[in-house]
């Protein structure tokens, strides 16, 4: 199965004046997001993709378009189940009014649970997300072959939902895991399970190019299901 790269947008004027944005429309990214969008390209120039997916919403588009320019063969593809939880009433406050809300400490503490007034629940938002996910790694393989590897663009919830599926963590267990504007998280699925290769990084990604299969390669980097005994030896 492919190796999914799972990028969160880079850093939104949302994000930098503490509003929570949900889906509001007109949201992008700010100065050093663009920088950071600007840098994609080279961080994963080691990698090639089969395609790339992205939430509807304008700052995960901007986020993917430098990478874009420096790749034109690359297809683009718009996944409405990858777009940001719709946090109903909340969209548009602010984080430091939402924090005295009731409903903060079960989205904190309990969060298969919550649901959004006006919104949706956490856990319809990990099922749509997760549905997706299983969906395009199908596409990629048929169309690419089970070695190929693909971007999508996405939110932190998301993503975050997104790993605690491939791990077997519980949706309670989510808010422990964190990704970063414009950091990347890879995993690789295989037929008996996922890898995760990467969490929020957001350094050097040329360790997920595909490694060569050979006596020396880990089974788990070299695309197989096996996990390496022992913690194995890392890419090559």
């Amino acid at each position: 199965m492919p190796t999914l790269i799972l990028v969160r947008h880079g850093r939104s004027t949302a994000n930098t004046s503490g509003v929570l944005a949900g889906r509001t429309p007109g949201v992008s990214l700010d100065e050093r997001g663009a920088e950071q969008a600007a840098a994609l390209p080279g961080r994963l120039a080691r990698i090639p993709l089969a395609a790339a997916v992205s939430s509807p919403l304008e700052r995960c588009r901007q986020t993917l378009q430098p990478l874009l320019d420096a790749r034109p063969d690359l297809p683009l593809h718009v996944e409405d189940g990858l777009s940001e939880c719709d946090y109903g009433d909340w969209s548009g406050r602010k984080l430091a009014e939402l924090s005295d809300e009731p409903l903060m400490s079960l989205v904190q503490q309990h969060p298969s649970a919550a649901a959004f007034p006006g919104g949706e629940s956490m856990r319809a938002m990990q099922a749509r997300a997760v549905e997706a996910v299983r969906t395009w790694n199908a596409r990629v393989a048929d169309e690419h072959g089970e070695d190929a590897a693909y971007v999508m663009c996405s939110h932190g919830d998301i993503i975050k939902s997104v790993v605690a599926d491939a791990l077997g963590m519980h949706l309670d267990l989510f808010q422990r895991l964190h990704a970063d504007p414009c950091s990347v998280t890879a995993i690789r699925y295989t037929r008996l399970r996922p890898f995760l290769l990467r969490l929020g990084d957001t350094g050097d990604l040329a360790g997920l190019a595909p490694a060569a299969h050979g006596a020396g390669a880990d089974a788990a980097a070299d695309g197989g299901s096996d996990a390496a005994v022992g913690g194995g030896a890392g890419a090559p």
